[in-house]
């Protein structure tokens, strides 16, 4: 039997940017792992997966702030499934309050999923994939990491901003073992979880005031842009940071 190449996707079972990337790595031929807090809806994608392709997908209930659970996971992977070649760091929590009001609670949340969550990913990934001689690696950042804004908060913009320090350190060190290492700073991605999040004054008016392509932004276009960084045409490519906000924020 061919091995697929395996790529595992944090928080891949909701309705947003995670699914659509582990559906468009299912779809380019990747043996993908569905990796999310939520058990049951982590099942259901991984089951959905296998009746469009007509192969199994492995779904494993994660906490990415937890790292010997973490750990676990990528060994779990490795052993099952031959190794580890992607990796994409997707998990995210936001709460927005002003630093003069915010609790630490919420403050070490963030940083806990945003960032802690994407290094314990990569630490305990980066061994299996050195020891098979290279693989790639994209971490879900934020336009919030560059913007002065009150929209974000101060602890998701700080967890996002290290997510792209991290990004570029990892890439320095591990481009010697055929390692890539970028990341992707999307804008608004609109799923409707966002309303949780975000006030309704945030997205009134967004695609026709601030977006220079007239509207916001879908999963998929952040799935096409991780399914390029992950493929053989972006071999040239690391330690990169790609904005995708609709002419939002760009950045050079």
């Amino acid at each position: 039997m061919t091995r697929h190449a395996v790529a595992v996707v944090t928080a891949a079972a909701g309705a947003g940017i995670g699914s659509a990337v582990a559906r468009r790595l299912a779809s380019d031929g990747f043996d993908v792992v569905i990796t999310d807090a939520h058990e049951r809806r982590c099942r259901e994608l991984a089951d959905q997966l296998g009746t469009e392709h007509n192969r199994p997908f492995l779904s494993y209930p994660l906490d990415v702030t937890d790292s010997p659970a973490v750990e676990q996971a990528i060994r779990t992977v490795a052993d099952e499934r031959g190794g580890v070649d992607v990796l994409v760091n997707n998990a995210g929590w936001s709460k927005i309050e002003p630093v003069a009001e915010m609790s630490v609670d919420t403050w070490q949340r963030c940083l806990d999923v945003d960032l802690n969550g994407t290094f314990y990913a990569m630490r305990h990934a980066l061994p299996h994939m050195i020891e098979r001689g290279g693989g790639a690696i994209v971490n879900i950042s934020s336009i919030a990491a560059w913007e002065a804004s009150t929209e974000h908060g101060a602890a998701y913009a700080a967890a996002k901003a290290g997510v792209l320090a991290l990004t570029r350190v990892a890439a320095a060190e591990n481009g010697k073992h055929g390692i890539r290492i970028n990341a992707v700073a999307p804008g608004l991605i609109y799923n409707d979880f966002l309303r949780k999040i975000y006030p309704d004054d945030f997205f009134a008016g967004y695609a026709e005031q601030r977006s220079r392509v007239g509207r916001v932004g879908r999963p998929e276009d952040v799935a096409g842009l991780v399914s390029y960084l992950v493929g053989p045409d972006a071999g040239y490519i690391t330690g990169e940071v790609y904005g995708i906000s609709g002419g939002v924020f760009p950045h050079a």
